[in-house]
């Protein structure tokens, strides 16, 4: 559950999940949820840049075309600017943590607390913030910062909109495992951290 009052932002890291070139392929990503996915991870990227805390990058990859290890597509989407201190792990699970060594990293930072941003809303992020929340981290879920597409079911070929699947991952997340937190809000709380507040 997350807690309350949150871990201080101070402890704190921005992870940002599976914002790469291979949701573009095809029709895909004119389809996206969120037509302000961009300017807002990259606000949470400048707040966290400015107050020093750590940013974390994280690709995925599995064997549908365009996410396969060494396709093309499988790199950061051009508006992200990685730093040369940022950590960039690859995936092949659909949380962030299994598959790679983000836990170690947080821990060596000091890190509790953990904002999730990126793509699929319901998939990849809503499962790293359940792993993340299980392992005791404090969690931020900022769903204005991540991005999905509809989903058609294979069998009844019913389509599940953007809007339902953002309404039920706010739904089984908030108050279980995470906040649903706003850029805005977070802007603040790093602004603080700036200025030393």
């Amino acid at each position: 559950m997350p807690t309350q009052p949150p871990v201080p932002i101070e402890q704190s890291a921005l992870l940002v999940v599976d914002a790469q070139d291979s949701f573009k392929l095809g029709s895909r990503w004119e389809q996206r949820s969120n037509l302000s996915f961009e300017s807002n991870v990259s606000r949470l990227i400048q707040a966290y840049r400015e107050a020093g805390l750590p940013v974390i990058f994280i690709l995925h990859n599995d064997s549908d075309p365009g996410f396969r290890p060494g396709d093309p597509e499988v790199r950061l989407m051009d508006f992200l600017r990685r730093d040369e201190g940022d950590p960039l792990l690859l995936k092949n699970t659909r949380n962030a943590f299994t598959s790679t060594n983000l836990q170690e990293i947080l821990e060596a930072r000091g890190v509790r607390r953990v904002v999730v941003t990126g793509i699929s809303t319901e998939q990849c992020c809503e499962t790293t913030t359940r792993v993340a929340a299980d392992l005791g981290y404090d969690v931020d879920f900022v769903t204005e910062a991540t991005a999905t597409f509809p989903i058609t079911d294979p069998e009844s070929g019913d389509v599940l909109s953007t809007d339902e699947i953002i309404r039920r991952t706010e739904f089984v997340l908030r108050g279980r495992f995470a906040r649903i937190a706003r850029v805005a809000a977070l802007e603040q709380e790093l602004q603080r951290v700036e200025v030393g507040v």
